[in-house]
Parts: structure tokens; C-alpha cells; sequence
């Protein structure tokens, strides 16, 4: 009777808390934080933290210190894009001498975001199309039109720094060039009924994906439409993360989401 008291003891009244859940690409594994704090002055002792109806018992096995917390990090592969939901878990102890057992189901209120697998292999981005917003002009330092591989005899004032310090030499080379033209304006557009129609959809979406990811690295600004999600063009962290969003809740999420 003392050890099924010690056993209940073990777990009851733990402080459970989502945490963080970084977005992915499909086929790769979603990470899910859970908090686990222990407001009582009596440490907690072999709790795990298990799939609930899951075979694989013990999973993570965690001590929690007196009035402290541990992060659990739960792995969960992705299948598809979309919202990836965090699963239900069961907490349970067996402590101090393992012959009880306690237990308490948990429903984290958590969701990664998986977006569409980038396509392997896909064709050169698209042409830029000239807007002729602008007119007609004479070319210049002034007609930014993104960054190109160096090539020898490339000026050293137009290697773009900031890019050759994000380019991975796996990917191209570690210098890069500021590419500039005159003329009308141009502008590079990432859209999905440019596509073939007799595409499989998620093989289009895929592609986009591996567009948008080509034209961050290459830091080229990039117009995006998808639907009735329709981005000017833009560059940087913010700018792919909108395009991403889009891609993977095209057709999938609630009216609105996708924004």
C-alpha cells in the first residue's frame, strides 16, 4: 500500500505545456517540445512519456527536479503537407519499486506545419517576364536584377557579399555577382497555373517549393501566386515563409489559412 501511494505521488499533479513545433518538409520528421514542470519540493522520478497505444514502450524516460522542468522533444514523421497534429500521449511511472503502475493520457493543443517536399531534380526557374511597368531605360547600376555565379573578370565591386556569405559551396560556388540590366522592367513570378495542368498537383506544388527555396538562395526576388494567394515580389525569411505556408495549405486548409 506505501508503494501505490509513492507510485500515484510520482505523477499526479505535474504541469504539462506545448511547446514549440518548427515547421518541415514532407518525409522529413516533425519535432515536437512538451514541458514538463514539477511545481512540488519532491523530485519526480522515471516518468515516460509514450505514445499513447504505441508498443513502444519507455520512449523518453525523464527525471523532473523539485520545482523545475524538463523538456521532452517528441519526433513524429511527416507524411504529407498540411497540418501534422502532435499525437496523444500517455505519462505513466512505475516508481520507487515497480510494482504499480501509474498513468495519466495527455492531449498536447499543438500542430507543426508541413510543407510540400522539394522536387529533386526540377527544371531551371522560369523566365523573368517583363512588366513594362517601367518603360523603356537605359541600363545601370541602378537596375538591380539579383545575383548570378561569379565569372572571371567580374568587377570586385559588384561581388555580392552578403549572398557569398550565405551560399553553402555544395550549392554553386562560394562567390557570387550583382546582376544588373536596363531596359523594362522585369519580374520573376512563381506561379501555379504557369504549370502544365496535366501536372499531379503535388508534384507542381513541389516544384514551386524548390523555386522558392532556389530564388532565396540565389537572393533573386520572386512575385508568388497560388490560387487566390498572390505575394509581390519579395525576398527573405518572411517573404518564403508566406510563399511555404501557402503551398502547404493549398487546398487543405480552412477558408483564410493559407495567410
Amino acid at each position: 500500500m506505501v508503494d501505490l501511494f509513492f507510485t500515484w505521488r510520482n505523477l499526479v499533479h505535474l504541469r504539462l505545456a506545448a511547446g514549440r513545433a518548427p515547421s518541415v518538409f514532407a518525409g522529413q520528421e516533425a519535432l515536437f517540445e512538451l514541458q514538463l514542470a514539477n511545481t512540488t519540493k519532491r523530485a519526480r522520478y522515471a516518468i515516460q512519456v509514450d505514445l499513447a497505444g504505441s508498443a513502444d514502450a519507455g520512449r523518453h524516460l525523464v527525471d523532473i527536479p523539485a520545482s523545475g522542468n524538463t523538456t521532452v522533444r517528441l519526433a513524429l514523421p511527416s507524411e504529407a503537407r498540411g497540418w501534422l497534429a502532435a499525437p496523444r500521449l500517455v505519462l505513466s511511472t512505475r516508481f520507487p519499486l515497480g510494482l504499480f503502475r501509474a498513468w495519466s493520457y495527455w492531449q498536447p493543443d499543438m500542430r507543426a506545419l508541413v510543407y510540400p517536399f522539394p522536387e529533386e531534380g526540377a527544371p531551371p526557374l522560369p523566365p523573368a517576364s517583363n512588366s513594362g511597368s517601367e518603360g523603356s531605360g537605359h541600363g545601370g547600376d541602378d537596375d538591380f536584377a539579383g545575383v548570378r555565379p561569379y565569372q572571371p573578370g567580374d568587377p570586385l565591386k559588384r561581388l555580392a557579399w552578403r549572398q557569398i556569405a550565405r551560399l553553402d559551396p555544395a550549392d554553386g560556388g562560394q562567390l557570387a555577382t550583382k546582376h544588373f540590366e536596363g531596359g523594362a522592367h522585369s519580374e520573376l513570378l512563381l506561379d501555379l497555373a504557369q504549370l502544365p495542368p496535366r501536372m499531379d498537383l503535388e508534384l507542381r506544388l513541389s516544384r514551386l517549393t524548390r523555386w522558392v527555396l532556389e530564388c532565396e538562395q540565389r537572393a533573386l526576388p520572386y512575385a508568388f501566386r497560388l490560387g487566390g494567394d498572390s505575394f509581390e515580389a519579395g525576398i527573405g525569411a518572411a517573404h518564403q515563409a508566406a510563399c511555404l505556408r501557402a503551398l502547404a495549405l493549398y487546398g487543405v486548409g480552412t477558408p483564410g489559412e493559407a495567410r
